[in-house]
């Protein structure tokens, strides 16, 4: 570690504070959509999927793959800035292997059926099924957005651990 800089050191810390701020920013959207949102849609398919019905449904995908990109620009640009600190550089990237599989399933689960719903709210369909995928995707969202409430917690004490070493 003695070849870290003040201003390498000033860097990494400043990239991990813009990481930490991005997430808690995409957590209070997610939070936000979960508390609000997500209960509506979910009442009492297909009929509460009326939140989606076109032309004015509510679609959020181009907010989420404009905050998930830029957290993710963030999130690799602090490891790739705290990479010559060996606690940080780990611990970031054990951070960003979680949320990585948290997205890969974000992207493989909720992004699919999301649209699934949003399709079904287009159309005329229903059923008991239907109520059954969309509980299981309102418990499962609770989970996913629980860890990633927890990966960006966990970022806050290695942030305090960085300007220490001032």
């Amino acid at each position: 570690m003695n070849t870290i800089t003040a201003n390498y050191l000033s860097r990494a810390e400043t990239w991990l504070f813009i990481t930490i701020l991005i997430y808690f920013l995409m957590n209070g959207a997610q939070v936000f959509e979960t508390a609000v949102i997500v209960p509506k849609w979910t009442s009492s398919p297909p009929d509460s999927f009326q939140l989606f019905k076109n032309p004015y449904g509510l679609d959020l995908k181009t907010f989420w793959i404009v905050i998930h990109s830029l957290h993710e620009v963030t999130f690799i640009i602090a490891i790739a800035f705290c990479w010559k600190i060996d606690f940080a550089r780990n611990w970031l990237l054990i951070l960003f292997a979680i949320h990585f599989a948290v997205r890969v399933w974000t992207l493989a689960y909720f992004a699919p059926n999301i649209i699934e719903f949003q399709k079904i709210a287009n159309s005329a369909s229903s059923g008991v099924e239907l109520m059954k995928r969309v509980s299981l995707w309102k418990t499962l969202n609770y989970i996913r957005v629980g860890v990633f409430i927890a990966v960006s917690i966990g970022l806050i004490p290695l942030l305090f651990k960085l300007l220490k070493l001032k």
